[in-house]
């Protein structure tokens, strides 16, 4: 807790509220200086002059919004140095990230052919358990019905042609 970036942030926030004082000072010293001591023969140069330095400053006094550009700026800063160089455990992250959908999509393909050589596997089961009910098929006194034999054999040959 107290190593190395704790100390680092602490000197940022001092450097922070430093500025934010300075800022103060000048603004009150600016706030101050023109007042109603002028002489009354140079007073509207005064006057001018006052208009055109508010013009100038244009950003208004409220500290927090200071603190909201300062933070946008750090952003910036840190978003720039994103994209200019991965760091080594970036790189192994992605690359882990990589294999794994590999992985996952060979697995997936694996999963696939298995379920097509199964669905395969059924249909010849099916199609030869009919040819074996066909070709068993017993008359009354146990003899082979050759007429059945005879009809699937034909079929088999219509198929093919």
């Amino acid at each position: 807790g107290r190593g190395f970036a704790f100390r680092r942030k602490q000197k940022i926030e001092r450097q922070y509220r430093k500025l934010l004082k300075k800022g103060r000072k000048v603004h009150s010293q600016q706030d101050s200086q023109f007042t109603d001591t002028y002489p009354e023969h140079l007073k509207h140069l005064y006057l001018a002059e006052e208009e055109m330095l508010k013009k100038r400053r244009r950003a208004p006094d409220d500290s927090v919004l200071s603190e909201e550009k300062l933070n946008k700026a750090v952003e910036s800063v840190k978003t720039d140095g994103k994209f200019k160089k991965k760091t080594s455990n970036q790189k192994a992250k992605e690359e882990y990230e990589k294999i794994k959908a590999e992985r996952a999509r060979k697995k997936e393909e694996a999963e696939n052919r298995k379920q097509q050589r199964e669905a395969a596997q059924q249909l010849y089961k099916q199609k030869k358990m009919e040819a074996y009910k066909i070709l068993c098929k017993k008359t009354k006194r146990g003899q082979p019905n050759l007429n059945l034999q005879m009809e699937f054999l034909l079929q088999k040959i219509q198929q093919n042609t």
